[in-house]
């Protein structure tokens, strides 16, 4: 019955037309895989064993002889089996009468998931025993002659998306992962996402794909960097965590404009949904301004969306780095939801509630609320309780509920603080409604941001949780933040500055002059895309002057140029002005398809951790192959049983 309800949906979504659908289709794929840019279909069967794939049979092929490859993914009563391929699913009549018998037993007795090639004729369904809800539904094929390709043991799990499975066994056994129809799906429109942005770059705005290398020196500043040992002592490669230095180089080459599908590399250990390797669309031109990449970015986007999505609308809506903190408390804010932050401050001015005259004493002090919707039906007492131990426990701060249209205060110290007046100039700043909450804090403006912020993302889950749709899955909200500012602080030592973005951002044209005074005032040529709540991309304006350059890394970053100095004798020889920016196709891909993670829209990605957990990567080495590379393995205390392990493993002679 499981399998009938599974199958059920499956054909119903194989016999969805191309257009707005809820889940992908396989019968979508061939359809759009045909509308290639010479409207050419694409050729499925040359050069294979097969005359036809799975899906592609119709009433039209009545008759015909066909030979078919596939696995075996449904038997009844030893009587039909339905046959598949990634194109689809197609019926196989089973043959009953004596002189087919070796037929019947190879088809009856090969266990599902076995590869088989069966041969035959395209014949109706008897009338009353078609399936609509299937794209072959009209027709079965009426085996002649069928071969085992190869026989399939015990799986670890049903090959079926509503079989539950770890991700961990999901990842240890990933290419029966990959048979899933979900897996499936997500692979080849990323796919076809690629082709799509390669036909808009390259053919229709001539840019040049490029590859960079892979095996390159450390780069000052920005993530931790994998290190590739070499035969030389003491000397190290390094995988690039990006290519930036490479491209800005193809601009002084004179490339003009360059991109590449490219894999960066970062060693930056367990981050949830962060990979140690993953694939950026790269991208540099040449005279160009940020206008002009913001536009190229917008219509990459609506070039290559899906068909079965609604069309983007652009230009996308912008705001600045300062905007998006003081109003959303991030600089990759949510747009599809409100709950904005407000500021309160000029409300309290005049307050006798202590900790807000203390906060508003005190530079860069400010009172913050955010007002959550029908907060007093949907969040519960200890919701209240765990928030405010958030606040405390990750901030050190106070947040207070209060109610300005609702007798019930949940015991808030400031509610009976708060005058008349104020109360009703609340609810008209804030537009409160009845059942409303507003969440009040108040501290540095940085600070109490960042907190509501994390707050409002906290508040839309139990929202969610108790039934409110708040954040609509099927909406893609994009938006450009700008203006982000050149500097912040280190955190280990905020005397000192590092890059918000990275070295090479150009500062902004009207704060150079804040360079050589107030460098932590300075704004960048930086902006990121955000797309609901996630950042996608990011890019910037780079700085094409090579003196400019080495003030920025020698003196205010206090990075050692002499890292740098292939890139600034570069820059001296007649660098033009140049840009661009970098669209992290793993996390793009995750939104579209609405993956729970970017492992599902990855081939072969890593645990959360960074382990390969099919092959056991990384491994160890033994000291013998090591040797080549004059490294040594200098082993904790608590790890001399696997180094015995690990030399008993690679010397049977011990």
């Amino acid at each position: 019955m499981y399998f009938l309800s599974w199958l059920s949906q499956l054909c119903r979504g194989l016999s969805r037309p191309i257009g707005r659908t809820a889940q992908p289709t396989w019968g979508s794929f061939s359809r759009s895989l045909a509308l290639s840019s010479q409207r050419r279909i694409p050729e499925f069967n040359s050069f294979v064993a097969r005359t036809n794939t799975c899906g592609e049979l119709r009433s039209s092929h009545l008759g015909q002889e066909v030979t078919l490859c596939g696995w075996i993914q449904y038997r009844r009563q030893n009587i039909f089996l339905v046959l598949r391929d990634c194109h689809g699913l197609v019926q196989v009549v089973i043959p009953q009468d004596e002189s087919a018998a070796s037929v019947k037993k190879i088809l009856c007795e090969a266990p599902l998931e076995s590869v088989v090639q069966v041969s035959g004729t395209v014949i109706s369904r008897p009338p009353g025993q078609e399936n609509p809800k299937m794209p072959t539904g009209e027709i079965e094929i009426k085996v002649k002659t069928a071969e085992l390709l190869n026989s399939c043991k015990k799986l670890p799990f049903e090959i079926k998306d509503f079989v539950k499975k770890t991700e961990a066994l999901r990842l240890q056994y990933r290419y029966l992962d990959l048979r899933s129809f979900q897996m499936q799906y997500n692979l080849r429109l990323r796919s076809q996402v690629v082709m799509k942005m390669r036909e808009y770059l390259c053919n229709l705005h001539g840019f040049v794909d490029i590859e960079t290398p892979t095996l390159f020196k450390r780069t000052p500043g920005g993530a931790k960097e994998f290190l590739v040992p070499s035969r030389e002592p003491g000397k190290f490669y390094s995988l690039p965590q990006s290519p930036q230095q490479f491209k800005q180089l193809l601009m002084v080459g004179g490339l003009d404009r360059y991109f590449q599908v490219a894999r960066c590399y970062r060693d930056e250990g367990s981050r949830p949904d962060r990979q140690p390797e993953f694939t950026q669309i790269d991208i540099e031109m040449s005279f160009v301004d940020q206008t002009g990449i913001q536009s190229l970015i917008e219509g990459l986007l609506q070039y290559s969306w899906p068909s079965d999505k609604d069309p983007l609308v652009v230009p996308f809506p912008s705001m600045t780095f300062a905007e998006a903190l003081a109003t959303y408390g991030t600089d990759k804010p949510d747009t599809r939801f409100g709950m904005k932050i407000v500021d309160i401050s000029n409300v309290f001015r005049h307050t006798e509630v202590r900790f807000l005259q203390d906060a508003l004493s005190k530079p860069q002090g400010a009172v913050k609320a955010m007002c959550v919707r029908e907060g007093a039906n949907y969040l519960k007492k200890k919701d209240i309780e765990s928030i405010r131990k958030f606040a405390a426990d990750h901030f050190n701060e106070e947040v207070l509920p209060v109610f300005l249209k609702n007798k019930e205060n949940w015991n808030s110290p400031v509610a009976k603080f708060i005058l008349e007046k104020q109360r009703l100039e609340l609810i008209r700043l804030m537009e409160i409604q009845e059942d409303d909450v507003v969440l009040l804090t108040a501290g540095e403006h940085k600070k109490a941001c960042s907190l509501l912020g994390k707050l409002r993302l906290a508040c839309a889950d139990i929202l969610e949780m108790n039934g409110m749709v708040l954040r609509d899955p099927a909406l893609f909200s994009f938006l450009w933040v700008v203006d982000f500012p050149l500097f912040l602080p280190k955190e280990e030592n905020p005397m000192e500055l590092e890059s918000a973005h990275h070295p090479f951002t150009a500062p902004h044209p009207g704060d150079i002059h804040l360079l050589y005074t107030e460098p932590e005032k300075v704004r960048s040529q930086h902006y990121d895309l955000v797309l609901n709540g996630s950042e996608i991309g990011g890019g910037s304006i780079r700085i094409h002057d090579a003196e400019l350059q080495h003030y920025i890394l020698g003196t205010l970053l206090k990075e050692d140029v002499k890292l740098l100095s292939h890139l600034l004798q570069a820059l001296d020889y007649g660098a033009p002005p140049h840009g661009g920016i970098a669209l992290g196709l793993d996390r793009l891909m995750c939104l579209i398809t609405g993956a729970a993670s970017i492992r599902d829209v990855i081939a072969f990605p890593k645990s959360f951790r960074g382990h390969d957990l099919m092959s056991n990567a990384p491994d160890s080495v033994s000291p013998q192959e090591l040797k080549p590379y004059h490294i040594q393995v200098s082993w904790p205390a608590d790890s001399e049983a696997e180094r015995s392990s690990l030399n008993h493993s690679h010397h049977p002679e011990s």
